[in-house]
């Protein structure tokens, strides 16, 4: 690889138009695919097979009304009062023709709805006043009834009393023997008992048939107020979900779109969004915010913080390489290379689904690469020029010699961002891919555009007096030696004291085990409404619903119930109240509503709020505890015989509920990952190093600085320490693929510097240096560049830590602050230290894998020996008189 890259540096050196011109061009090309190919970013995640998903899934074939996204927009009045009666007709036109907009399905109209809800309140009402008067008809009519029963019980009993005086009367007449003479008078008496008693008996019938009439119409009363009962309780229930807060002065109307939450184009909400700024705009005193599930803005790539990170690393470049020119070049290469990677990956957001920080995390990966990549070759080019090497011959090597570390460090990055496809998380893979190809192409970059500009510069990367001195110490006259040559004045090398180095190990690891402290604490989820610059229309959303609506409307859950028997009119409302009863019941439920029932009566929706927002840890375990309820026994009895019994089957849903099973995806994926990187990091340090020991220490440190970056991002971004400092207004969980992709690029970051410095301390060994002695010679090798590139890195990734996103300010800061320990504590600070105290021990490998590993020459020795330093009097004399010249 070295040789080829010194052809390489060589021919970009010779063709310096050509080369500049190919990469003007592709840069052109990527502009083109970008104009032509790019298409929406989304700030939405999903994973394929979550429980959310799969509830959506049901919700679409089942009830399809209640499957669409939703888009929030709060209305509220300018002076803090109610909503005039004007000011809703008005609102309430602006948001009916939203019903025009392409992939809208429906808008809740608040004033409405609370309209709806106050007349059913009212037809409660209505019905226990009527169900009222019908009890006390009924009681009149019994009393009536009871009246009557007892006026025909008397009668009766006068006739039974008649009837036992003629039968009396019968009985003397024929004891007497009058019984022919009185059987005419007494026959007719006892016919008109007879019909007396038949008279009765009519009017029993007739109040026994009004008897059952009222039983009749006591057990229609029973029904209805049971169904009254069920009704109010309901509204219950209920009560804690209003569309108009209770001073009137909010009001929340929701969007429902045809597409589910991860699919709406933003086009479609750019469009509501529009439709309702210009109907607001018409009415007086009325002011809109949109949530976040709808205003949601795509990060800027560029922004102030970033361009103050590369004016600070700018005056680094500047005061490491003296020169203007010489700074410039590393911060031009680096935007090429970035400007390729950002509009060549945005060329394919109209054929994938992109996450809106992909692009930026390629951004910040290819100008921080960009910039140390350019720099380790620029570095090495202006030592080997004062040293007398022609410029070409210097741009080669530097290219064959530092190009090949920048390649195989760069290869390592690219591996562990590949890796991210491992995990099986779709948005995860493509970030690392389009990390990937960023810092792959600054790797191309580096290796042709900047040998190609250092050719073109000349002698002008050095500093005049840089020029000068080289001028003056190199003679025209073709006959001085090298030997003849003053010697350059070395300081002795001692190695450091043992006493100093246990001093070292323990002081940095004890600092960054402090630091990582607060990472036990971690909480992932996504970034809400609360998380955003309080001057956004998303933080004055969230805030004014938590404010009059409670905080739990920012986030309601939908939780699905899959009946044991599919319900019907008469047992609809008994199967939704005993549901709801139980949902109700549990912890940190505020309100609990029926949504939707499914034509076939087998599924019912209920939207749920939690007492706390969608990213807390409250509504996290409400979750999981809703979720455990299934199966849910009910007996619900409706009207008449109808009823549902048996097992309820329960899902949960909703965009808090993704964000929590995307985060326990991610979670669940991290400790693969790890394992991964780990064990990816041991084989390449084994076969550069040659060593056992050396890729354990520095895979430790990597894991120590891991744990030490998300240590400071939770005691920042989650406890909010200092957030005054880094614009923290509300601290909460850390964005959740934070943890992830920090893994591979602060791997890959890590692996950068430790192959700069061991690879040092690795080629003084070898060339015979004791093994303590070493370690002093590659630290003082490796130090400078190696400070200087992990400040370059800090100022850029710094300066998306002042981002107007919420998504991109943790992970600016995990990277930043990730290189900071990684390069100046462990690196310069323990591993130095740890390489002392093994001494040869550090350097030892079983011969037979000595054997078996390929000779991996990554500061390219061998190539500096196949090619030296020719330095007769002619080299010189050009050197010398290209330095004149250029003085």
């Amino acid at each position: 690889m070295a040789e080829l890259l010194y052809r390489l540096g060589r021919g970009a050196s010779r063709r310096v138009k050509t080369v500049i011109a190919a990469w003007v061009a592709v840069l052109a090309i990527a502009g083109v695919g970008y104009a032509v190919g790019a298409g929406t970013l989304s700030d939405s995640f999903s994973i394929p097979g979550t429980p959310t998903q799969e509830v959506t899934d049901q919700l679409a074939d089942e009830l399809p009304d209640a499957a669409g996204g939703t888009g929030t927009v709060v209305l509220s009045t300018s002076d803090g009062e109610a909503f005039t009666t004007t000011q809703e007709q008005d609102l309430g036109a602006v948001l009916a023709d939203l019903q025009e907009v392409d992939g809208v399905e429906a808008v809740v109209d608040p004033f409405a709805t609370e309209a709806d809800r106050a007349d059913q309140a009212d037809q409660l009402a209505d019905g226990e006043k009527q169900l009222a008067d019908g009890r006390e008809q009924l009681e009149d009519g019994r009393q009536q009834l009871a009246d009557g029963q007892e006026q025909l019980d008397a009668a009766r009993a006068e006739l039974e009393a008649g009837q036992e005086q003629l039968d009396d009367a019968r009985a003397q007449a024929e004891a007497a023997g009058q019984a022919a003479y009185a059987a005419p008078q007494l026959d007719a008496q006892q016919d008109q008992l007879d019909a007396g008693l038949a008279e009765l008996d009519a009017q029993q019938d007739t109040l026994d048939e009004k008897s059952a009439e009222l039983e009749d119409g006591a057990a229609e009363l029973d029904e209805q107020a049971a169904q009254l009962e069920q009704g109010q309780q309901l509204m219950d229930l209920a009560s804690g979900i209003r569309t108009v807060s209770e001073d009137g002065s909010a009001a929340v109307a929701n969007i429902v779109f045809t597409a589910d939450q991860y699919d709406i184009t933003q086009e479609t909400k750019d469009a509501v969004i529009g439709a309702v700024e210009a109907g607001v705009a018409d009415v007086d005193g009325v002011q809109v915010d949109f949530g976040s599930d709808l205003a949601m803005e795509t990060p800027a790539l560029v922004g102030p913080g970033e361009v103050v990170g590369l004016v600070v690393a700018a005056i680094v470049l500047v005061v490491m390489l003296g020169t203007l020119i010489g700074a410039g070049l590393p911060l031009v290469t680096a935007l090429v290379g970035v400007g390729v990677a950002a509009m060549g990956s945005l060329a394919f957001s109209g054929m994938v689904q992109m996450s809106s920080v992909t692009p930026v995390l390629g951004l910040m990966l290819g100008l921080a690469v960009g910039i140390d990549y350019a720099l380790f070759i620029v570095n090495r080019h202006r030592h080997q020029l004062k040293d007398g090497y022609d410029v070409r011959e210097s741009v080669a090597l530097a290219n064959g010699t530092s190009g090949n570390a920048v390649v195989f460090a760069g290869t390592t990055v690219v591996i562990a961002l590949l890796a991210l496809n491992v995990t099986g998380i779709p948005f995860l893979g493509l970030m690392g891919t389009v990390g990937a190809a960023s810092v792959a192409i600054a790797v191309l970059v580096a290796v042709t555009l900047t040998p190609a500009l250092l050719s073109g510069l000349g002698l002008r990367i050095l500093s005049r007096k840089e020029r000068a001195v080289l001028a003056a110490t190199r003679p025209a006259s073709g006959d001085e030696s090298a030997e003849a040559r003053p010697a350059k004045a070395t300081r002795p090398v001692r190695p450091m004291s043992t006493l100093v180095a246990v001093g070292r190990v323990l002081l940095g690891v004890a600092v960054l085990g402090v630091v990582a402290i607060p990472a036990t604490d971690l909480r992932i989820n996504l970034p809400d409404g609360s998380s955003e610059s309080p001057e956004s229309t998303q933080h004055q959303a969230y805030t004014t619903v938590a404010d009059e609506f409670g905080p739990g409307v920012n986030g309601p859950l939908l939780v699905v119930a899959n009946l044991p028997e599919a319900s019907t009119a008469d047992s609809e409302v008994a199967a939704q109240l005993a549901v709801a009863e139980q949902l109700a019941d549990v912890d940190d439920v505020v309100a609990v509503a029926p949504a939707a029932t499914a034509e076939d009566g087998w599924t019912i929706a209920f939207q749920v709020i939690p007492a706390d927002g969608p990213t807390s840890a409250s509504t996290e375990q409400l979750v999981h505890t809703l979720r455990d309820l299934s199966p849910l026994t009910i007996d619900a009895q409706g009207t008449g015989d109808a009823a549902v019994t048996g097992d309820v089957e329960l899902g949960v849903a909703g965009a808090a509920t993704g964000n929590i099973d995307i985060s326990q995806k991610l979670s669940d994926a991290l400790p693969l990952y790890l394992g991964v990187v780990i064990g990816l990091s041991l084989i390449i340090l084994v076969v550069v190093f040659r060593s056992l020991l050396v890729p354990v220490i520095a895979t430790l440190g990597f894991v120590l600085s891991y744990f030490a970056a998300l240590g400071g991002v939770v005691a920042i971004y989650q406890w909010g320490w200092l957030s005054g400092v880094f614009g923290v207004d509300n601290p909460g969980p850390i964005l959740n693929f934070l943890p992830t992709i920090l893994v591979g690029v602060l791997f890959g970051l890590a692996m950068d510097y430790m192959l700069f410095l061991g690879s040092g301390m690795r080629e003084a060994y070898a060339h015979g240096a004791p093994a303590r002695v070493a370690v002093v010679q590659g630290f003082r090798a490796g130090r400078s560049v190696v400070t200087a590139a992990a400040i370059i890195m800090i100022s850029v990734f710094g300066g998306f830590v002042f981002s107007e996103s919420a998504m991109i300010r943790p992970i600016g800061f995990a990277l930043a602050f990730g290189v900071l320990v990684d390069a100046f504590v462990v690196r310069m600070l323990v591993v130095p230290a740890l390489m002392h105290l093994l001494g040869d021990a550090a350097w030892w490998l079983p011969r037979w894998l000595d054997r078996l590993l390929p000779n991996v020459d990554v500061e390219g020795s061998a190539l500096e020996r196949r090619h030296p330093h020719a330095d007769g009097g002619e080299g010189r004399a050009a050197v010398a008189a290209e330095a004149g010249s250029a003085v």
